[in-house]
Formats: C-alpha cells, sequence, structure tokens
C-alpha cells in the first residue's frame, strides 16, 4: 500500500488546479490526497500493464503499444478515453462512430472545436509519470509518457467533474455508502461511516465524495478497490502528518 510520500506523485496543488478548472467549488486538503492517490494507484496499474507486455519482449522501455496491449488485456484499465481521439497511439482503433442520422463522425468532429482543459494542461503531468516510470524501474519513449500524462490528464478531470455532480446531487447519499475492504479482507469495515446528508448548498468537495466518484469512473473489480483503499490510506496518513 503506497505512503503518504508516494502520494506526492501527483501534489495536491495540481490536482486543486485540475479541479479549478472543471468547479469553482473547494476541494479539501484531505479530497486532494484522496483524488491524487487515485490518480497514482490507476496510472501504476497501467504502467504495470504495459510493462508486462514489454517484458513479453524482453524490453524494459515502453512504447505506445505496450498501452494498447495493456488495455487490451485488462478493461478495467480503459479510463481516461477522451484523450484517445487526440493521441497518434488510438488513431483507427477506438472505431466507426455515427451520429443521429446515422452519418460517421469524423476524428475532428468528436475532438471538437477546442481542446479540452484535460488535453491542453496534460504536460503538468510528466514529472509524476517519469516518477512513477522510476518506480516501476522501466523507461518509456516520449509518445508513450505523452499517453500516460494525457490518461492521467483526463481521469483526474472527469473525477473532479463527477466529485462536483456528487456535491450538486448528494450523490454519495444517492449512490449508497463506499465500502473500502483490505485487500484480502472481505469482512473489513468501511471507512466510511455512513451516507451524506442531503445538502444543495455545500460547496466543498471532501474526502467521500472523491471516493464516490471513484466508484463512477472505474469499473467494479480489483483496481476500483485497490484505488479506494490507497485513497482512504493516503488521507489518513495525511491526517497524522
Amino acid at each position: 500500500m503506497p505512503s503518504v510520500l508516494d502520494s506526492w506523485t501527483f501534489k495536491p496543488s495540481l490536482v486543486k488546479a485540475v479541479f479549478r478548472d472543471v468547479t469553482s467549488m473547494h476541494i479539501s486538503r484531505s479530497a486532494a490526497w484522496a483524488a491524487a492517490s487515485v490518480t497514482r494507484t490507476v496510472l501504476t496499474e497501467i504502467i504495470g500493464g504495459a510493462r508486462n507486455a514489454a517484458a513479453a519482449e524482453g524490453r524494459k522501455k515502453l512504447f505506445p503499444r505496450d498501452l494498447v496491449a495493456a488495455i487490451d488485456r485488462n478493461v478495467e484499465l480503459e479510463v481516461g478515453t477522451k484523450w484517445y481521439d487526440f493521441s497518434p497511439t488510438f488513431r483507427g482503433l477506438t472505431g466507426v462512430l455515427y451520429d443521429a442520422g446515422g452519418v460517421i463522425v469524423s476524428t475532428r468532429q468528436r475532438r471538437g472545436a477546442r481542446k479540452p482543459s484535460a488535453v491542453a494542461g496534460a504536460h503538468r503531468f510528466e514529472a509524476g509519470v517519469k516518477r512513477l516510470l522510476r518506480s516501476q524501474k522501466v523507461t518509456a519513449v516520449p509518445p508513450m509518457v505523452r499517453d500516460l500524462d494525457g490518461i492521467a490528464s483526463v481521469f483526474l478531470t472527469d473525477l473532479a467533474r463527477d466529485a462536483a455532480m456528487v456535491v450538486r446531487e448528494a450523490g454519495v447519499q444517492r449512490l449508497g455508502t463506499v465500502r473500502v475492504v483490505a485487500q484480502g479482507d472481505a469482512a473489513a469495515p468501511s471507512f466510511i461511516r455512513g451516507s451524506l446528508p442531503v445538502s444543495s448548498t455545500r460547496r466543498i468537495i471532501r474526502t467521500d465524495d472523491i471516493l464516490a466518484a471513484t466508484t463512477i469512473q472505474l469499473l467494479g473489480g480489483d483496481l476500483r478497490q485497490r484505488a479506494l483503499t490507497a485513497a482512504s490510506a493516503a488521507t489518513q496518513n495525511a491526517s497524522a502528518d
């Protein structure tokens, strides 16, 4: 389980900058730690899958094709998919999209007139991505680093958007409590004591909101559970510092 220092892979200040791109709501310090930890867990899993694909060819340097192979092998890794429309790696791999009239939607139309902030700001994640690569004892060619940057940025932006939605719609109560268990211990107690009360005036994103947003962003499975557990541990350790 990563320590609180590991969560500095993506600094809370970076997390808050991404959230400001999405919402005017304030994000608490512990929630920023949680979001950083979730993003770190997701990127670590993606890098691990790509590393395995590269190892099958006797390599320690990652190429974009290793990313595609990792996603093909594990559907849980298919996150931050809005990045695919902007990355040469995924060109031609995302299938054909038709509009309501049955006309093919071009890549340019999918992208829209402007780059979303998550794409424009993807470079902010380069340092964190490189730290994660080093921690996994691999390197990556620049296009692969760029893809990891983009996926991290889009994923965290989507997480911010869903967390804001949770606050606005009292989504934690609507979705129910998020149960976080230790790996291998299905009976472990929840770190969340109960549902948040309905509140249409709250203007702060809390840790529970991040955990609820994580359950929206990640498919039910091992990756989601690890992300939730790591986020809860990170916020507890941060509070103890």
